[in-house]
């Protein structure tokens, strides 16, 4: 190998590296300070799980996580079934209603969150000025900004999977003698269900970080009852305000590092797995 070309491959690998470590270090240090209850980041105060006791016996914290799990929950799976059922839908039209329906889902998927939040709330104030009696946020409208926000996605993870269904099997199933509905829920969905799962998964990571539309929209509801709901992130926004964090959300955001570690593992050995018996399967049948 030449030195220029040699020079080339260090350079680059000094590059990936240089940015491995500045995106992995900082929640490296977030995790090992976890460990310890100083409120000083970086002065070691003893190994201790005290952060994660103080973290279940905190109410305020506890209450943002479960409105957080809730919003996100609810509206993936609203999501998921509407962005599943616009994609079959969007599938089965002419070309210019498969434009104009693909521009339309584009336009939320590209657009900054700061207009969808602001276009809301001006619709919710109009309806509620012109149309019913008074406007006032509450979980409704939250949940509106949150499928706004999330059911463009799951669109665009089930669409490959019904470009690549293969339109004969449904016919096959109307010639076996199944309904329109069951040929649908026997053929269709088993095939697309990849796409949602995947749709599903992005949209509830989507509305467990959002910020911006929570904050423009959220009212009344959940877990707090008759105050406003406070997600993590709003929890957040308000604590800063006042005071610094507490050191209990260094256990939070280790916790949920370490549920989107097991995640991500899972579905990589889950898929390895697949793989490997569709292999063995293959070699049967031709061995």
């Amino acid at each position: 190998m030449k030195k220029k070309d040699l020079a080339k491959k260090i350079a680059a690998k000094s590059y990936i590296y240089l940015l491995l470590l500045l995106m992995y270090l900082p929640v490296l240090v977030l995790v090992v300070f976890s460990f310890t209850d100083t409120t000083n980041l970086f002065t070691w105060d003893g190994f201790t799980f005290q952060l994660y006791v103080d973290l279940f016996k905190n109410e305020e914290i506890m209450l943002a996580i479960g409105n957080t799990l809730l919003i996100a929950l609810i509206s993936s799976l609203l999501a998921a079934a509407l962005g599943t059922f616009a994609a079959i839908g969007v599938h089965e039209l002419g070309k210019k209603g498969k434009r104009a329906m693909e521009f339309a889902n584009n336009i939320p998927v590209v657009n900054p969150e700061i207009v969808i939040a602001l276009s809301l709330i001006i619709m919710f104030v109009f309806l509620g000025n012109y149309v019913f009696n008074g406007f006032e946020k509450s979980f409704w409208t939250l949940l509106v900004g949150h499928l706004v926000l999330t059911t463009p996605f799951v669109y665009l993870s089930v669409k490959p999977k019904i470009l690549q269904l293969d339109p004969a099997l449904y016919e096959a199933a109307l010639d076996l003698g199944c309904t329109p509905s069951q040929a649908m829920r026997k053929v269709t969905y088993p095939a697309v269900l990849p796409g949602v799962l995947s749709g599903f998964m992005l949209a509830f990571t989507l509305s467990l970080d959002d910020f911006i539309i929570t904050a423009f929209l959220t009212g009344p509801g959940l877990l707090s009852g008759e105050e406003t709901i406070k997600t993590i992130s709003t929890y957040v926004q308000g604590i800063i305000k006042k005071r610094p964090l507490p050191p209990e959300m260094r256990a939070l955001c280790t916790l949920i590092l370490v549920v989107v570690i097991v995640v991500v593992f899972s579905i990589y050995f889950f898929n390895r797995k697949k793989s490997t018996l569709a292999k063995k399967r293959k070699g049967r049948i031709y061995g």
